[in-house]
């Protein structure tokens, strides 16, 4: 997800909170990475689900702090595109592995969908603890948040769509109009991804100017 920074005038509390929450929030993700990459040799790149799937749902869910975030204006964040990026995990987590685990628990896409998100968040909450901690942010770093989405957010968005591809025929089972849903979320994650990667390219290129300017 592409949050932006806090606000540079915020109070200390605010600042202090949102230092934790970003320190705690790359630990979190260092270690759904870190499950992912070390299940793959253990038991296949298919059989990571049971390792990691009750973890990640919930490190997920603590991400709806952003939105509050955004509401209450403690980041520079557009809440409508915050709100899209939380929204659509939580979807993957609760309402397409977790109640279909027999069609999506097994599919190459689940662990390829947690290490795009997990990579990109390691990174993203990392350069957040830099930049509210002492305001100076490591060059790899800075060029790995804004570069590194080309590649990521390709794969974890065709990954999402694969999985909820998946999940349609079981839920048509238990109830059409759940189906006929997850039919509308596919039509919808088009224009929608577009939006959030367009919106990552704007980031990228406001970065780019501050940088050279700054050079």
């Amino acid at each position: 997800m592409a949050t932006a920074p806090p606000k540079p005038k915020g109070s200390v509390l605010a600042q202090t909170y949102l230092l934790s929450y970003n320190a705690a929030s790359a630990l979190l993700w260092t270690a759904v990475l870190g499950r992912v990459v070390l299940l793959i040799p253990l038991v296949g790149i298919t059989n990571v689900f049971g390792g990691v799937d009750d973890f990640v749902r919930w490190v997920q869910t603590l991400a709806l702090a952003e939105v509050t975030h955004a509401a209450f204006g403690l980041v520079r964040a557009p809440l409508l595109t915050t709100l899209m990026q939380v929204a659509s995990r939580l979807l993957l987590v609760w309402g397409i592995t977790y109640p279909f685990p027999q069609s999506t628990a097994h599919s190459p896409a689940f662990a390829g969908m947690l290490i795009a998100w997990s990579v990109t968040e390691v990174i993203r909450y990392s350069y957040f603890v830099f930049l509210l901690g002492s305001g100076r942010i490591p060059s790899f770093l800075s060029w790995l948040r804004y570069n590194t989405f080309y590649v990521l957010y390709p794969l974890g968005i065709s990954c999402e769509c694969w999985l909820v591809y998946r999940a349609i025929e079981p839920a048509g089972n238990l109830n059409l109009l759940i189906a006929y849903g997850l039919w509308a979320v596919l039509a919808i994650y088009v224009p929608g991804s577009y939006m959030l990667y367009t919106h990552m390219m704007a980031q990228r290129r406001r970065a780019m100017r501050g940088k050279k300017r700054a050079d």
